[in-house]
């Protein structure tokens, strides 16, 4: 350790930027664009300046018409475009064309693994977007998942700051190719419902820096997202909205960011202080006289009292109209001009990412994949069987065009030559009615709960007198939602008891888990013979699912994030801090989350992150470096074959760690810097290469306040999941 921080000292420590330099954005202004902006600005009022930064009405912004700048438009849209609002209240306004396609929801997304995919998710959103004339879609959400309960942990992506920056960059480019502008949310650090609009989160700037940032640093230096959505809670003390740190310090000044901060709705607090800290953008929900908005009137007011510079305006101003001219607002017959709705091959975009997003985690004696010529009935259980799921969730329910279930799915492609036997298994329990309040319980559940007897005897009658049994468990939207966290980590519903019980009946039974966050499932593993992952899989969820279990299609997903054993095994909740305590949550976990926390504490865990099997097999060959030693402004050449060994086409996500072993800080025990899905047929043999910046193995040094690469050796682990190493070399930074 010593001749190691003597090295770091005497060969000078370099500033590089976190997750590498590939693929930056270029800054350069456009000096013609820029020119344009200020002429259309040294035309307006000051009224008409403040037109253009505060809501007037749900979902739109005041243009001004004299000058040719329209009416603003935004949408929600994570994985969907949601259906019309009424322009003045929450009521939906009945239109018969605003039927979207609904993608898989965001951890299903990231569970695909595959960048090729989140590009054309974007470029699908886009166009749906453009058809519905929408100039802003709020989305992608890239908060980290912290924990379990998470209420939100559906809608963003991983565990992983790198995976979520991968998948997050060719997303925003998919959607902004069609003239629509992404909104990267939740900016910072959304990691809990409870107390959001009024918690102060705490962290160190290293936990900051690796961790919770480099997603949304992704999103504007390579993915050059037009929007940001400053998050609810507070962050230091200060609400994210009225920020200077994080709006001004970071995005503007560190990033280079060009274009429109914006609130969630609501999350406006101030006028002169969320002026001056960066916000452009104030959208909000309560309040109707939209004059009397931060942004609107008071904002006037503070400029002719001189407590806001009108300059400030101006540059709110001109960041609006620069993402209006690069999404063609102002140029409308230059702008993406093949916009459309629900056509067959968004379908099979949506299909597609469902099938590649379903993880199979466990497959005692090769139960799957179905042999559907030796089967002559099924039994299928569980309320997830035929549940809806894409009108759930609060901002991110998706009006969808229709949605196939899995007992539709089954009964589609196997009901003509084979039994469908189905039966609820477990009750969805609640005290609300349903289809209020979009169908959510604001109060949230434990989990756990006992089953009615004679709902369980039914279920396990009809498991019994079936060749195989099929429960789609898991959650729902009353668990996986905007606005409340878990109150628990057991599935609800008695859900637990239902699957032992038929497992001691059939023992070909597959549990299928619908969810979006992690659940307890240290019993289910035990007693299922198949465990697979499904997801709040879109509109096609149902198709891909039935195609997965009979082998029509190789499962080829990835877990998103690690399930643990228990709940207090978790990083946050070891720590006793979530969701904090008097509406201040500290990160006392700093930079171990996920398996960072449970690699290095040396944790054991039900499903690893990155952990998912396959129909077929792989082999992988010798892996090589191009050189033994670097130095920081290197990128590494990481080479190796990968063989299909078995007889179904498939694909393995190659996942590459860095580990290092000997820092002058803790570091984990290794941390994700490459990946790639490889698809290959059976007997097939690739030549991958996986490039990694020496950059990325950066840590930030507090002491220093900024990224240092120390000199030493690295290990490098080529690995199918966190936990699933098949090789290793070392190398050595100079």
């Amino acid at each position: 350790m010593k001749i190691k921080k003597l090295m770091t000292a005497l060969l000078a420590t370099f500033l590089v930027m976190h997750g590498g330099l590939q693929g930056q954005v270029s800054k350069k202004e456009n000096p013609q664009m820029e020119k344009r902006i200020q002429k259309l600005i040294s035309k307006m009022t000051l009224k008409e300046k403040t037109g253009l930064l505060h809501g007037n009405s749900k979902f739109f912004v005041s243009g001004v018409s004299r000058l040719g700048i329209p009416e603003w438009s935004l949408s929600d849209g994570p994985h969907g475009v949601r259906a019309e609002i009424n322009r003045h209240d929450w009521g939906y306004s009945n239109w018969t064309t605003d039927s979207a396609t609904y993608f898989p929801t965001g951890t299903a997304f990231a569970a695909a693994w595959n960048p090729e995919l989140a590009r054309r998710r974007g470029e699908v959103l886009g166009e749906e977007a453009r058809f519905r004339k929408k100039d802003v879609l709020l989305g992608p959400g890239v908060n980290i998942i912290r924990s379990p309960l998470g209420g939100r942990n559906f809608e963003y992506m991983s565990e992983d700051p790198y995976l979520n920056a991968r998948l997050a960059v060719p997303y925003i480019q998919g959607l902004q190719s069609r003239d629509v502008a992404a909104s990267v949310k939740h900016y910072l650090a959304n990691n809990q419902e409870t107390n959001r609009t009024t918690v102060d989160v705490l962290m160190s700037e290293r936990a900051l820096r690796e961790i919770y940032l480099p997603a949304f640093k992704a999103a504007v230096e390579e993915g050059g997202s037009y929007t940001i959505m400053n998050a609810y809670n507070k962050f230091r003390g200060d609400w994210c909205s009225e920020n200077t740190y994080i709006n001004r310090t970071l995005l503007r000044d560190e990033m280079g960011f060009k274009g429109v901060t914006m609130t969630d709705w609501g999350g406006a607090h101030s006028t002169v202080k969320a002026a001056l800290a960066g916000l452009d953008l104030e959208m909000g929900t309560m309040v109707d006289d939209y004059n009397q908005w931060f942004f609107a009137d008071p904002l006037i007011e503070a400029v002719k009292s001189g407590a806001v510079p009108e300059s400030i305006v101006d540059e709110k101003v001109a960041n609006v109209l620069r993402v209006m001219i690069q999404t063609n607002v102002l140029d409308p017959k230059k702008r993406f001009n093949k916009a459309s709705m629900n056509t067959p091959e968004h379908q099979q975009a949506a299909y597609q990412s469902a099938v590649e997003s379903i993880v199979l985690l466990k497959n005692e004696n090769n139960l799957l994949p179905l042999d559907v010529n030796k089967i002559n009935s099924i039994a299928v259980l569980g309320d997830n069987a035929t549940r809806l799921h894409a009108n759930g969730g609060l901002s991110s329910e998706i009006k969808a065009l229709y949605e196939i279930t899995p007992l539709q799915g089954i009964q589609n492609k196997l009901g003509d030559r084979i039994k469908i036997n189905y039966a609820q298994g477990y009750e969805k329990l609640s005290t609300f009615v349903e289809g209020s309040n979009n169908g959510q319980n604001p109060g949230n559940f434990k989990g756990g709960g006992e089953l009615d007897k004679a709902v369980l005897k039914e279920a396990v009658e009809t498991a019994r007198k079936s060749d195989i049994a099929i429960i789609y468990a898991g959650l729902n939207h009353d668990y996986d939602t905007e606005s409340s966290d878990k109150q628990g980590y057991a599935l609800p519903y008695g859900q637990v008891q239902l699957i032992q019980e038929v497992c001691k009946v059939n023992p070909r039974t597959i549990v299928v888990i619908i969810a979006g966050s992690p659940v307890d499932m240290a019993a289910i593993d035990i007693c299922a013979p198949a465990v697979v992952w499904g997801w709040f899989n879109g509109m096609e969820a149902g198709n891909a699912i039935t195609d997965v279990l009979t082998g029509k299609e190789t499962p080829t997903g990835k877990m998103p994030f690690s399930v643990p054993v228990s709940l207090d095994q978790s990083p946050a909740h070891a720590y006793n801090n979530f969701p904090g305590q008097d509406l201040v949550v500290r990160y006392d976990e700093d930079i171990l989350v996920g398996y960072r926390w449970f690699d290095t504490k040396k944790l054991p865990v039900v499903y690893p992150f990155g952990y998912g099997l396959s129909y077929t097999s792989f082999e992988f060959g010798q892996m090589n470096t191009d050189k033994t030693e670097y130095t920081v402004n290197d990128s590494i050449e990481v080479s190796f074959t990968l063989k299909n060994t078995g007889i179904r086409k498939g694909a393995e996500v190659a996942q590459l760690y860095v580990s290092d072993p000997v820092c002058s800080v803790m570091r984990p025990t290794k941390e994700l810097k490459a990946f790639e899905k490889v698809f290959l047929n059976p007997g097939e043999t690739r030549d991958v290469i996986l490039k990694v910046p020496v950059g990325s193995f950066a840590f930030w040094s507090e002491a220093e306040n900024k990224f240092v690469v120390e000199p030493g050796e690295f290990i490098l682990s080529l690995a199918t999941s966190a936990q699933d190493i098949k090789q290793t070399l070392r190398i050595q930074v100079k």
